[in-house]
């Protein structure tokens, strides 16, 4: 099941850009043209909160995607609205900080 849903997120959100899912710790981290946008755990998408994903999704709900997360973030589940995850992600890429390099 979790695998469906993983492919499901990939398959939704691959019409904005390049989804990689990550397995990381239980769950799995979602990464938008190379950047963390979110988690998945269990059959959930959890969305970082940025201005934009603040914005699109004012009446998601907010909560912990795991036991001692520390981040309280907004659970998607509007995977049927193209022109949102369009926005949503292009708005969140913008926002997010770039990968940081790693150390040699």
């Amino acid at each position: 099941m979790i695998r469906e849903f993983n492919e499901y997120v990939r398959e939704c959100f691959s019409e904005a850009g390049e989804i990689v899912i990550k397995s990381m710790m239980g769950g799995y981290l979602v990464y938008f043209k190379g950047k963390l946008i979110g988690d998945i755990c269990g059959d959930e998408l959890f969305l970082k909160r940025t201005p934009t994903s603040d914005r699109l999704l004012a009446d998601s709900e907010l909560r912990y995607p795991y036991e001692e997360s520390k981040t309280l973030m907004h659970v998607f589940d509007s995977f049927d609205d193209k022109a949102l995850i369009q926005e949503l992600l292009e708005g969140m890429y913008a926002e997010l900080p770039e990968k940081k390099p790693k150390k040699a």
